[in-house]
C-alpha cells in the first residue's frame, strides 16, 4: 500500500496568501512579515506571500506591494505571489518577485465568477502573462481550482480538468496545483484524477495537490496523493483559508496536520513540527479566533496539562 511513498515532500505554504485572503480582520504588514519569517524559521522553503490583485477584489491583501518589498528574502527559499493579469505581473516585477502563480478553474462558471473571463479567454490572457513572466526570468506556477467540484456547477467532468491542466503546462507553467476549492473531494476521486493526468502525460514533478478540509477529507486525500507518488503538498498554517468566490469553502488543510502526517509516515519535509503551533496560536489571536488545526489544538491542550507554554 505504501511502496510508492516519496522519501521527501515539499510543503508549499499558502497561509500568507490563500489563508488570509478571506479574513474579515486585516492583519498589519508587520504581522504578515513576522508570520512569513517564522514559517521560514520553521523550515518552510516554498511560500506564497501575497496576491497582486486589485484591492477591491481582495481587501485583505491590499498591502501586497509593501509586504513583497519589505520582506527579507532568504537564500534557498522560494517566494511566490499570485497574479491575475499583466498589471499584476508588472507589480510583481517591481516588487522583485522571482516566481508568480496564475489561477483558473476547471469550471467555466467559476472562471466567469472569479476572474470575469471564460475559460478560453482566461487561457488567452495567461498566454501573454506566462510568456512575459518567463522573458523576465520568472518561474510560473499554476492553480487549477474546482478540480473535484464547483460551487456553481456541482460536478466537474474530468475532461475539463485535463484540458485546463494540459493547456497551462503548454503555456510554460512548471507546476500545477490541483485544488479542491470547496472541499468535496474523496480519496477514490483524487486517485482517479491523478492517475488520469499521469496517464495523459503529465509527470509527478508537474503535479501538486491543494486540499480544503470543508468536509474533513483533506488528510485522507493527501494520503492517497502520497501513495501515488505526489511530492508537493499545498497547506496553510493553522488551517487558514477559504475562497471568497466559493460560497461555503472552509480553510485549507493545516500545515501542522500535514507535517504530523508526513513525520508519522517517515516522509521528510524539512519542517520542524513543534515550531508551528506557536505561530498558529499567535495568528489566531490576532484574528480573534482559534484556528482549526487539529494538531495545534492537541499540542496546546498537552501544554496546558503539563504547565508548559506553547
Amino acid at each position: 500500500m505504501f511502496d510508492a511513498l516519496p522519501h521527501d515532500v515539499d510543503i508549499y505554504e499558502v497561509g500568507p496568501r490563500d489563508g488570509l485572503q478571506n479574513e474579515k480582520t486585516v492583519l498589519p504588514v508587520e504581522t504578515k512579515l513576522a508570520m512569513i519569517e517564522s514559517l521560514v524559521d520553521a523550515g518552510i522553503r516554498r511560500i506564497e506571500i501575497t496576491s497582486f490583485v486589485n484591492p477591491r477584489w481582495i481587501p485583505a491583501l491590499a498591502d501586497h506591494m509593501e509586504v513583497a518589498t519589505r520582506l527579507r528574502r532568504r537564500e534557498g527559499v522560494r517566494y511566490s505571489a499570485l497574479v491575475p493579469n499583466m498589471r499584476g505581473l508588472d507589480s510583481a516585477t517591481r516588487a522583485g518577485m522571482d516566481e508568480i502563480a496564475i489561477f483558473m478553474a476547471a469550471s467555466e462558471t467559476h472562471n466567469r465568477k472569479n476572474i470575469n473571463k471564460s475559460t478560453h479567454k482566461a487561457l488567452e490572457t495567461y498566454a501573454e502573462v506566462v510568456r512575459e513572466a518567463m522573458d523576465r526570468g520568472m518561474a510560473v506556477r499554476g492553480y487549477v481550482s474546482c478540480v473535484y467540484g464547483c460551487p456553481y456547477e456541482d460536478q466537474v467532468p474530468y475532461e475539463n480538468v485535463e484540458y485546463v491542466s494540459k493547456a497551462l503546462v503548454d503555456l510554460g507553467v512548471y507546476e500545477l496545483s490541483l485544488g479542491d476549492t470547496i472541499g468535496v473531494g474523496t480519496p477514490r476521486q483524487v486517485a482517479g484524477i491523478l492517475q488520469g493526468l499521469l496517464g495523459a502525460g503529465l509527470s509527478y514533478d508537474q503535479l501538486a495537490v491543494h486540499f480544503h478540509d470543508t468536509r474533513g477529507t483533506a488528510l485522507a486525500n493527501t494520503t492517497v496523493a502520497l501513495q501515488l507518488g505526489i511530492r508537493t503538498i499545498d497547506s496553510s498554517l493553522g488551517g487558514l483559508g477559504g475562497c471568497p468566490y466559493a460560497p461555503g469553502a472552509s480553510g485549507n488543510v493545516a500545515t501542522e496536520d500535514v507535517v504530523y502526517l508526513l513525520d508519522g509516515m517517515g516522509i521528510r519535509s524539512g519542517v520542524e513540527l513543534d515550531r508551528l503551533p506557536a505561530i498558529s496560536v499567535e495568528i489566531g489571536a490576532k484574528l480573534g479566533r482559534e484556528l482549526p488545526s487539529k494538531y495545534t489544538k492537541a499540542y496546546v491542550g498537552a501544554c496546558a496539562k503539563s504547565g508548559v507554554p506553547v
